[in-house]
């Protein structure tokens, strides 16, 4: 069980910087599949899953941004109320601090993806507990393409 790579792009909070990220990777023909933004007075964290991670690490940082890589997990949930609820009481006795997360919701509508950080080195252990649980971990390419 492995996870899948995120990207985190640390951007100055700005007006234009988030246009430069995105005009970087449609110049170098990476899509996008999933994204997030988290941000202070001061800078943003745009965290992002794209088809072609190493390619994307490679254009970001020959342009001057600072990139990071991070093995997350994407869990598929239902798509209902109480989807999120079910996957954090599975991890809930593992007493396994998550870092963060976002999700969205698959092109068909049944299924969303939670995409989470889990504090390290916990991942094997989370993602055991959460296909024991019947939930299913995506792969990176499976994660994308939703």
């Amino acid at each position: 069980m492995s996870g899948i790579t995120q990207l985190s792009v640390f951007l100055e909070n700005k007006s234009g910087r988030l246009a430069e990220v995105t005009r970087i990777l449609a110049e170098a023909n990476i899509n996008l599949g999933a994204l997030s933004i988290a941000d202070t007075s001061d800078f943003g964290i745009l965290r992002l899953i794209c088809d072609q991670p190493d390619e994307a690490t490679t254009a970001l940082r020959q342009a001057g941004f600072s990139v990071g890589e991070t093995e997350v997990l994407a869990v598929q949930v239902p798509h209902r109320p109480g989807g999120l609820a079910g996957v954090v009481a599975t991890l809930q006795p593992l007493n396994i601090n998550i870092e963060y997360l976002y999700a969205f919701a698959g092109r068909t509508g049944e299924n969303a993806v939670v995409v989470m950080r889990l504090e390290d080195g916990r991942n094997q252990e989370a993602g055991e507990a959460l296909q024991q649980a019947d939930y299913v971990l995506l792969t990176h390419e499976e994660a994308y393409v939703l």
